[in-house]
């Protein structure tokens, strides 16, 4: 009796394991099936990201080149505003303050203000002018 049991355990073993090796076998062809379809498709869309990192290259090259070229266009047009307000800054400051200089001698003739009082400046120090006589005495009252 005992060597029946053995022998009906070790068939519903090898029953048991013939059912795992099928699954087994059926799960192996699932997924070669899975990795060719997942290598025609990946092998396509490898090709396409190789174009387009070679196109995105190509347009980064022509970037840098216009990049390049802008900043050489902004340093002309520098060196040219500095060369033209060395050239002719001077020269139209001085034309306006003399343009401004003679609106205000013709304003006061055409107003009939008379001109200020100068002063003479001594290195740093402001000297009073002259004062003027009016009915024969000086400005303190005083006869001279």
């Amino acid at each position: 009796m005992a060597g029946i049991l053995v022998a009906v355990f070790w068939a519903i073993l090898v029953s048991f394991l013939a059912v795992v090796l099928v699954r087994l076998a059926q799960t192996l062809r699932a997924a070669t099936a899975l990795v060719a379809d997942v290598t025609e498709q990946a092998v396509p869309l490898l090709a396409d990201a190789s174009a387009t990192l070679r196109s995105a290259q190509t347009q980064l090259d022509k970037v840098d080149a216009i990049a390049s070229d802008v900043q050489e266009v902004t340093s002309n047009a520098s060196a040219l505003s500095t060369t033209v307000a060395s050239t002719f800054g001077g020269p139209l400051v001085k034309v306006a303050a003399f343009g401004y200089g003679v609106r205000q001698a013709i304003g006061r003739r055409t107003s009939g203000e008379p001109e200020p009082a100068r002063r003479a400046v001594i290195v740093g120090r402001t000297v009073p002018s002259a004062r003027r006589k009016r009915n024969g005495r000086s400005s303190r009252g005083q006869k001279d």
